[in-house]
């Protein structure tokens, strides 16, 4: 006859729970880094260049439902021309003169975490901006497709134990328990 195997679990009591990470957002990154990238992207922000200006411009005035980019965004330790965190999706502007092997490197470590890179070459978004709208409107419309279908596969792997029913209002099961809004005795009869 074979020993039977128990589970036994680690005594924790006397361990110390992990440092949670401030700031930074889970990214391990100091303090003192996280505030010089936030005035790098607050002087990027003043001293915008006309590329950044105009698609700037045009995003303020698009009505783009939940969905908004934030100029000059600190995404972890990289300052990006446009966010839409929602989307989790950036834009990179391709100005001239500038260190593409960075800009590679630090497209890449942004991928690595689920962000999606687009870039836009600075002259396209001054010579023709209704065609670089509509890239970005794919680039957002595939996004979209993405992260539904992630939501499909996660809750086709982690289905539910129950699965509220709704009514034709959208209200929801109703609640039990003493506090909750299930079904009320009635009151009046207090004998």
């Amino acid at each position: 006859m074979t020993t039977r195997k128990t589970l036994n679990l680690r005594d924790t009591s006397d361990s110390e729970a992990p440092a949670l990470k401030k700031k930074g957002r889970g990214w391990e990154i100091s303090e003192s880094r996280l505030d010089v990238l936030h005035d790098q992207a607050r002087a990027m922000r003043r001293e915008a260049s006309p590329a950044n200006k105009a698609l700037a411009e045009r995003f303020a005035k698009a009505d783009l439902g939940r969905y908004s980019f934030t100029r000059y965004a600190v995404v972890g330790s990289a300052i990006v021309d446009f966010n839409c965190h929602n989307l989790g999706m950036a834009i990179a502007i391709d100005e001239e003169g500038q260190n593409d092997a960075l800009a590679k490197r630090r497209d890449k470590s942004l991928e690595s975490v689920g962000i999606r890179v687009m870039r836009i070459a600075a002259k396209d978004i001054l010579e023709d901006m209704d065609a670089v709208l509509a890239r970005i409107t794919a680039g957002m419309r595939l996004r979209i497709a993405d992260k539904a279908e992630a939501r499909r596969k996660h809750n086709a792997a982690h289905p539910r134990q129950t699965k509220p029913c709704y009514d034709r209002d959208g209200n929801g099961p109703p609640r039990g328990g003493p506090r909750g809004g299930g079904p009320r005795k009635d009151r009046g009869d207090r004998s």
